[in-house]
C-alpha cells in the first residue's frame, strides 16, 4: 500500500493555479481586478505575443508595502477579508488570496510597487519561489509583469490556442471589465498598438462607443431600475439592432462580470417578439447587497448564486419594457397613432373573461309567449331569429361530425405499414444508411458495392424532380402532378433552393459582378470582432465584399456583389455577424454558410406568380440540387403517391 505524505508547497501552488490560471487572458483578469481593488484610477495591460511571452499591468493604486510583498505571494494571504463573516459580505473583486501564488507557481513574475514613499519595492518570483527584493524608484502604485507562463507546466501549454484566439480573450476579458468600471482609465496594448483606451470619466455611453463602435453608441437606450434590495443602470440596444449571439450582453454585479442565464432570459423578456431569433447589445450594472451573493462557487468566480433572483428579473424586463415603449413613442411614427393608456392588470383580466364578453344566448333558448308580449310588427322579427337560431345549431352539431371525422382520420402515413409500390419515404439519414449498408458484405470491396440498392424510381425521386405539370397555384403553394402522383411546393422554399444554388455557384466560381458605391460604406466593430475580420479579409474578398481595413475598429466597403439584395447595410452586418458567429474552420463551409443566409434574406415573402413564372419555377427546380428542401432544411416538395390519396380517402376499406 502506498504511503500518504502531505504535498509539496511547490506542487500545491501548481495544482491551485491549474483552477485559477487557465490561460493568459486569466492573468490579466485577476491583475486587473487587483488593481481596481487597490483603488486604482488608472490601469495599462501590455501583452506581447497575445500574453504567451509577456503581459505587464500597471496601476496608481494603494501599492503594496515592502514588508508585505512576501505576503502578497502566498496562498490565502489577503488583505480583504478577516473572518468567516466577512465571506458572506464580499464588497472586493478577489478575496481568496491565491491569485499571485497561482500565477508566480507557473510562470515568472516581477513586480515593482510603492505607496508613496521615499522608495519603491522591487521584487522577483519563479516557480513559486522568491529570486531576490530591492529598493527602487517608482511613482504610487503597482507594476507587475508575468513572463514565460507555463514555462514549468509545458503540458497546460497543449491546451492553449492559437496566438490570435488567445489575444481575443484578453481583449474580451479588458471589454467587459471596462463596461463595468466607466470611473476607471483602462488601456489595452498589444505588441505596441493600442487596441483600447477608455477616458475613465464615468460615462458608460462613452466606453460603449470605445469598444462597439460609436453608431452602436447612439442607438443605445438607458434602461434603469430599483427596488429595496437591487439597483441597476445600463444600456440597451434599439430592437432593430441586434446580434446573432449573447456574447454582446454583459450583466455585471457589484462591478464584476458574471454569466447568469436567468438574468440574460429577463433581458431578452423584455423585448418579447422583437427581436427575431437574435440577440440585443446590452450591458447592466447592477448593485446588491452583498449578503445576497454568494461569489464563492466557483474558482473564477464568474458564477454566482443569488437570492431573490427572481425580483431581480421582474425588474430587468420591466426595465427593458418601458425603455423601448418609451422610444417607440418618441418615434414619428408612434406619434401618428392615438395614444393609448396602459391597461390595468384588473381590467385586463376583467376584459379576458368569457362570459363577460361572450353574450350570445344558448342554443336551446326560447322565447315563451307567455312570458313576453310581443308588440305588433315585430313578430316576424321573432321567428327570423328563431329560425337563425336553429340553423346555427345544425350548423354546430355538423363541425362537431367533421370534427370527429377529421379526428378519427390518421393524419400520417404509417412508416412501418408494408408498402404496395416500391416508393419509399425520403428521409434525412437516407444516404447515411445507404452508405452503411454498402460498406458490409457482400458490398463493400467488390463490383456490387457500386450497383444500385435502391429501384431507378428511388434514385431519380432521390436526385432529380421529374418533369412536372402545373395544375394551379393556393395561397402561395403550388399544385402539380407526375405520373398520378400529385406535388405540393412551397414557393418560398423553392426559390431559396434556387437562390441558394446560384450564389453558391458563384462563390465557389469566384465570379461576383460588383455593385459600385459612390461612397464608400463605414462599418464599426468591437475590437474583439474587428481583430477576427483583419484576418477574414481575403475571404470576405471571395465572398464579394470588397472591405479595407480603415483602423480605429473601422472597415470601408466600396463595392458589394450584385446578389446582395435589399437594403445593403443591414445585408452585409448579418453576414459578417454570420461569419463572426460561425464555428466553421473551412472556406467551403463557410461559403456554403454564407450562402444559405443570403438567400433566406433575398427571398423572404411569398408572391403571386404568374403561370408561366410557376411553370418555370418547376422546370427549374428539375436541376437543383436539392429540390425537396432548401438550404436550412425546411421541406419544398411534398409527394403524394396514388397509394398515399387512397389511404388518405380510406379507399379500399
Amino acid at each position: 500500500m502506498a504511503k500518504i505524505h502531505e504535498l509539496s508547497e511547490n506542487l500545491t501552488n501548481q495544482i491551485a493555479a491549474g483552477e485559477v490560471i487557465e490561460r493568459p487572458a486569466s492573468v490579466v483578469k485577476e491583475l486587473v481586478e487587483n488593481a481596481i481593488d487597490a483603488q486604482a484610477s488608472r490601469i495599462r495591460v501590455e501583452v506581447q505575443h497575445s500574453g504567451l511571452k509577456q503581459i505587464s499591468v500597471q496601476d496608481n493604486g494603494s501599492g503594496i508595502a515592502p514588508d508585505q510583498v512576501d505576503l502578497a505571494f502566498m496562498r490565502h494571504a489577503t488583505s480583504k477579508i478577516q473572518d468567516e463573516h466577512d465571506l458572506f459580505n464580499i464588497a472586493t473583486l478577489g478575496f481568496r488570496g491565491e491569485a499571485l501564488a497561482s500565477i508566480a507557481a507557473v510562470a515568472h513574475v516581477e513586480i515593482l510597487t510603492s505607496t508613496g514613499g521615499q522608495t519603491a519595492t522591487r521584487a522577483a518570483f519563479a516557480g513559486g519561489v522568491k529570486k531576490f527584493q530591492e529598493d527602487a524608484g517608482s511613482a504610487k502604485g503597482t507594476k507587475i509583469t508575468v513572463g514565460d507562463i507555463f514555462y514549468n507546466t509545458p503540458a497546460r501549454l497543449k491546451y492553449l490556442k492559437s496566438p490570435k484566439t488567445e489575444l481575443l480573450k484578453i481583449v474580451d476579458i479588458v471589454n467587459r471589465i471596462a463596461l463595468g468600471h466607466p470611473e476607471i482609465s483602462l488601456t489595452l496594448a498589444s505588441d505596441g498598438k493600442v487596441l483600447l483606451r477608455t477616458s475613465g470619466n464615468g460615462n458608460l455611453k462613452q466606453n460603449v462607443a470605445n469598444i462597439y463602435g460609436r453608431k452602436v453608441a447612439e442607438k443605445m437606450l438607458t434602461v434603469e431600475n430599483e427596488d429595496p434590495d437591487f439597483t441597476f443602470y445600463g444600456l440597451v440596444s434599439e430592437a432593430n439592432l441586434t446580434r446573432s449571439s449573447r456574447n454582446f450582453i454583459s450583466i455585471l454585479l457589484n462591478g464584476r462580470y458574471i454569466k447568469n442565464y436567468q438574468l440574460s432570459s429577463a433581458l431578452l423578456d423584455g423585448y418579447g417578439n422583437k427581436l427575431g431569433g437574435k440577440y440585443p447589445i446590452a450591458v447592466l450594472a447592477i448593485e446588491a447587497d452583498p449578503l445576497l451573493v454568494d461569489v464563492n462557487v466557483h474558482p473564477t468566480k464568474e458564477e454566482v448564486r443569488l437570492s431573490k433572483e427572481k425580483e431581480l428579473s421582474r425588474l430587468i424586463t420591466s426595465a427593458v419594457t418601458e425603455a423601448l415603449m418609451d422610444e417607440d413613442e418618441a418615434s414619428p411614427l408612434f406619434q401618428l397613432t392615438p395614444f393609448k393608456d396602459k391597461t390595468q392588470l384588473d381590467q385586463l383580466e376583467f376584459n379576458l373573461k368569457p362570459n363577460v364578453v361572450d353574450t350570445r344566448r344558448p342554443d336551446d333558448f326560447q322565447l315563451e309567449v307567455s312570458q313576453v308580449a310581443e308588440p305588433e310588427g315585430k313578430t316576424d322579427i321573432t321567428n327570423k331569429k328563431e329560425t337563425e337560431t336553429k340553423e346555427t345549431a345544425e350548423k354546430k352539431e355538423n363541425k362537431q361530425e367533421e370534427k370527429e371525422e377529421k379526428n378519427s382520420a390518421p393524419e400520417y402515413v404509417d412508416l412501418n405499414q408494408v408498402r404496395e409500390d416500391d416508393q419509399y419515404v425520403l428521409t434525412k439519414s437516407w444516404d447515411q444508411h445507404v452508405k452503411e449498408q454498402t460498406a458490409l458484405p457482400p458490398f463493400a470491396g467488390g463490383e456490387e458495392a457500386a450497383s444500385p440498392v435502391t429501384s431507378k424510381a428511388d434514385q431519380l425521386l432521390r436526385q432529380h424532380l421529374p418533369a412536372l405539370r402545373l395544375l394551379g397555384q393556393m395561397g402561395g403553394y403550388l399544385l402539380a402532378e407526375h405520373g398520378g402522383d400529385l406535388y405540393l411546393i412551397d414557393q418560398v422554399a423553392a426559390r431559396r433552393r434556387l437562390e441558394y444554388d446560384q450564389i453558391l455557384a458563384s462563390l465557389e466560381k469566384d465570379e461576383n459582378y460588383q455593385q459600385g458605391l459612390l461612397e464608400p460604406l463605414v462599418f464599426d466593430f468591437s475590437v474583439y470582432d474587428y481583430q477576427k475580420l483583419k484576418d477574414q479579409l481575403p475571404l470576405l474578398r471571395q465572398l464579394g465584399l470588397e472591405m479595407e481595413d480603415f483602423g480605429q475598429n473601422t472597415l470601408l466597403m466600396h463595392s458589394y456583389p450584385t446578389w446582395l439584395k435589399g437594403e445593403v447595410t443591414v445585408q452585409v452586418r448579418e453576414l459578417l455577424d454570420q461569419l463572426l458567429s460561425s464555428r466553421e474552420n473551412d472556406g467551403k463551409s463557410l461559403l456554403k454558410l454564407v450562402a444559405a443566409k443570403a438567400a433566406e434574406s433575398n427571398v423572404s415573402r411569398r408572391v403571386n406568380l404568374t403561370g408561366a413564372e410557376a411553370a418555370d419555377l418547376l422546370l427549374s427546380l428539375q436541376t437543383a440540387s436539392d429540390p425537396y428542401r432548401d438550404a436550412s432544411g425546411q421541406v419544398a416538395v411534398v409527394r403524394l403517391s396514388q397509394n398515399d390519396l387512397s389511404k388518405l380517402f380510406k379507399k379500399g376499406k
